[in-house]
């Protein structure tokens, strides 16, 4: 038998505008049924949790350390697991009016560095044959942050063939680049647009917070983490790169490389590559001026423009060797409880464990099995958000998590 190794994330944000409650609960109540449950030693499950000093801060580089980490080390037979609770954002095109493709889904660390769709896709990339990675993602707008990967239960990555295959008109194009540069505009002052949310709803005698951050808080808690006032909408990859250079994810690197003319501009990217060129020499003198500072972004792979466009991933196969569980579908919201006798937990990793308890420990409950029941129970409890369950046939039917 395989090793059982897990990552475990929770963050509450205090004291920001993003605050939530039932974060770090969710985390604690998944670590003891990880042991109780599923056989887990306690030794290898690795918790970061911004409320708990015990445990290393969940900032944007320590989560995809831990997960780094975790797939390396994994062996065939071993079981892998990784539980986020936290905001999720969706981060609009900035990449030009050629750029229509839609948002870049995301986690968002304490420090606000962000972690992308692309980046878990990467990351279960690297997962070996005979291994299995399952990732539950308590959060907002994370029914595609395995991109590519099938779609079992979930309507938000569906799309007709008829609009697969037909390619835009340039009176298409015309339209999505303006709506998309009125929703940016638009989310930036705090008014959403576009893609109509759909609210968590909750059950009576609750209280609710949305696990989705509105642009607009997340850009005013960007400024504050980097001390710069410029940042909006068309700015917030390059802020992102400029402030936490090597320790931005690959995907923000290779946006940087791209827009800098490292494999061709990004078509209509002119100003954003201006900015880029003035902005990181100001950051890093010591780093040997622009091509020092530019050093992390340009020693990334850009197979093509199209590569680092919000949405967007390379072409290639699937990853074959992830589950993901997600609280809700792309367009919708995650709640996050706190009941009148004080006790605050997600919505989803409250049903998680729901089910679980039901079943006599030993008994397997299989992911398609799991997200159906929760999906039933959360119904029933008043909730609008559907989680969605994004793997190959096979682990469809196979056991949640080992």
């Amino acid at each position: 038998m395989g090793r059982k190794r897990a990552v475990l994330v929770g963050i509450n944000y205090p004291g920001t505008e993003g605050e939530l409650k039932g974060c770090l609960n969710d985390v604690a109540r998944m670590r003891r049924c990880l042991v109780d449950r599923f056989g887990f030693d306690g030794a290898d499950i690795r918790v970061l949790a911004d409320a708990d000093p015990a445990t290393p801060p969940p900032t944007g580089v320590n989560i995809r350390l831990e997960l780094e980490r975790l797939v390396g080390g994994a062996r065939p037979g071993d079981s892998l697991f990784f539980h986020y609770s936290g905001h999720g954002l969706q981060l609009p095109a900035e990449t030009g009016e050629d750029d229509d493709t839609g948002y870049d889904e995301c986690i968002v660390p304490c420090d606000t560095n962000l972690i992308k769709d692309q980046d878990f896709t990467e990351l279960v990339r690297k997962v070996p044959d005979g291994c299995l990675f399952t990732m539950v993602s308590d959060s907002c707008h994370s029914g595609g942050l395995i991109d590519k990967t099938k779609e079992q239960i979930g309507n938000s990555t569906k799309q007709s063939k008829a609009q697969q295959q037909r390619p835009p008109s340039a009176g298409a194009n015309l339209c999505a680049s303006l709506l998309g540069a009125v929703r940016g505009a638009l989310e930036y002052v705090g008014i959403r647009l576009g893609r109509r949310a759909k609210q968590a709803g909750s059950p009576a005698g609750t209280a609710t917070t949305s696990r989705s951050l509105p642009l607009s808080t997340y850009i005013r808690m960007l400024k504050e983490q980097t001390g710069k006032d410029d940042v909006g909408v068309g700015s917030i990859r390059t802020t992102l790169f400029h402030h936490f250079g090597d320790d931005a994810t690959p995907k923000i690197k290779k946006f940087v490389k791209a827009v800098v003319g490292g494999n061709g501009k990004l078509r209509h990217g002119a100003d954003q590559a201006a900015t880029v060129t003035e902005l990181i020499p100001k950051a890093k003198p010591e780093g040997g001026g622009q091509a020092g500072a530019l050093g992390p972004a340009m020693e990334q792979e850009v197979r093509s423009v199209e590569e680092v466009y919000a949405g967007a991933t390379a072409k290639v196969p699937p990853p074959r060797n992830g589950v993901l569980i997600s609280g809700c579908q792309t367009d919708e919201s995650s709640a996050d409880l706190t009941t009148a006798s004080g006790v605050s937990y997600g919505a989803l990793s409250n049903a998680i464990q729901a089910v679980l308890a039901e079943e006599k420990r030993g008994k397997k409950v299989t992911n398609r099995e799991l997200v159906q029941r929760a999906r039933g129970l959360l119904a029933k409890q008043g909730y609008v958000q559907q989680p969605g369950l994004y793997c190959s046939d096979e682990h469809a039917d196979a056991a949640f998590i080992c």
